[in-house]
């Protein structure tokens, strides 16, 4: 096979931008979900099966599209379809959120929206694999880390944002505020304009001659089919995967049980034990909620900024060990909460967990990725998801009987469980050779 040129700053800059505008989706999912749940009637105690179209759709989607796109060569591209359609349902997902006016048309249109996004972001995976020669692809996956860290920190403040500087003000009769509404409306134009952008500015390479036959020979099979066949290599590629991503992927495994554990419970945390409110409805839960948000603008602001450094940081001592150093800067942040009295300290947690997560969204990946086959990395990608979605399956079905029966109930129990999770993902690192 023709050795892939290397590609300069912009040209990498270009391919990665898409995915700043997917994580607008992720951003103001994240950020604006169960409120958006809370607001048309939820209760506190349904909002985790709510939350379950994220995890399910990636299981079902990503490693689909994997394969579907691994098989793909029209005149836009390989990978490109996929980004452009996934935006544009993700456009209108964005933009028909916000206007819901009840429950069950919230909870549809988040299976939409993430089954959308997930169509777009799993191909930008493969991405950096396709058009990237192996010693780059350290570079590219960081700078996606870059540009879904400048699309966390923008779509979780727009709301604050909104009300600050705009003064917007709830509507009567209209349940979900104008804050939330706006938001969605710029995150949809970013999303769109974003995977345009990288649409129009990257050129990807077709497959040659025999190849290219091949595989259009593979696309004349019916659309069922080509489902029954994606399931079948997908199956068979899950239990002969690479010993290198077989060891990476247990990493992922606790890692993302750890960062799950945070999310769910770090701002019930704050609120509870730095700023020692009294009950949920108390003015104080409400101001240690806000202040656990603005920490996680930080360390999405952390995660910006250290994807900068980070793979020259690789390159000079080894992914395997880098990633390994971030993950247990992660793990002390989420542990040392434990000892943490008041919300300025909490700046020292949120820095371990922005380092930690700027490795995450790159390391595995360049760790894993020189050992695909080429014609293969679709798929992989997809698989690889797994690792991520099942410990989201889990924690949201199971751990609120582990909270209940073994941890008291206990918020700042749950974000030490985290580190610990973290922990032992950095150990399992070590097991990892770097080639």
């Amino acid at each position: 096979m023709k050795e892939k040129p290397e590609l300069n700053f912009w040209q990498i800059w270009n391919m990665s931008f898409g995915f700043m505008g997917i994580q607008f989706g992720w951003g103001l999912q994240m950020a604006n979900m169960s409120p958006i749940y809370r607001y048309l009637g939820a209760k506190p105690d349904e909002l985790p099966i709510l939350w379950l179209a994220a995890p399910m759709t990636g299981l079902l989607i990503q490693p689909i599209i994997g394969y579907w796109s691994d098989r793909t060569w029209t005149p836009l591209g390989r990978r490109k379809p996929y980004f452009l359609v996934g935006a544009i349902l993700s456009t209108l997902a964005l933009i028909a959120m916000p206007n819901c006016s009840a429950l069950w048309m919230a909870a549809g249109l988040l299976w939409v929206l993430d089954a959308s996004i997930n169509v777009s972001m799993e191909p930008f995976r493969a991405f950096v694999a396709d058009l990237l020669p192996k010693n780059q692809y350290t570079r590219g996956y960081t700078m996606q880390s870059f540009f879904i860290g400048v699309g966390a920190v923008i779509a979780s403040a727009l709301p604050w944002l909104m009300s600050k500087f705009l003064n917007l003000v709830n509507i009567e009769g209209q349940s979900i505020p104008q804050s939330v509404k706006y938001s969605f409306y710029i995150g949809a134009f970013a999303f769109i304009s974003a995977v345009v952008y990288t649409v129009i500015t990257t050129k990807e390479y077709p497959p040659d001659g025999e190849k290219l036959k091949n595989e259009s020979a593979k696309g004349e099979i019916g659309f069922i089919q080509s489902i029954l066949n994606g399931i079948r290599e997908i199956w068979n590629h899950i239990f002969n995967m690479p010993a290198v991503m077989n060891k990476i992927a247990l990493v992922q495994f606790f890692t993302w049980l750890g960062l799950f554990l945070m999310w769910f419970y770090f701002g019930d945390a704050v609120a509870t034990f730095i700023f020692h409110a009294p009950s949920p409805d108390s003015n104080l839960y409400k101001e240690g909620a806000e202040w656990s948000g603005l920490m996680f603008s930080f360390y999405s602001l952390v995660t910006m900024l250290f994807a900068l450094v980070l793979g020259k940081l690789a390159d000079k001592f080894g992914k395997i060990n880098m990633h390994t150093i971030c993950l247990t800067a992660g793990a002390i942040g989420l542990i040392s909460l434990s000892v943490i009295e008041h919300k300025f300290a909490l700046i020292f947690c949120m820095l371990g967990v922005g380092i930690a997560w700027t490795s995450i969204l790159s390391m595995p990946y360049a760790i894993f990725a020189p050992h695909l086959p080429e014609n293969k990395i679709g798929v992989y990608m997809g698989i690889f998801n797994f690792f991520i979605v099942i410990p989201e399956i889990m924690a949201t079905l199971f751990f609120g009987f582990i909270m209940k029966n073994f941890l008291q109930n206990n918020s700042m129990y749950a974000v030490i469980l985290g580190g610990i999770m973290l922990l032992i993902a950095a150990v399992l690192c070590l097991r990892i050779k770097e080639n």
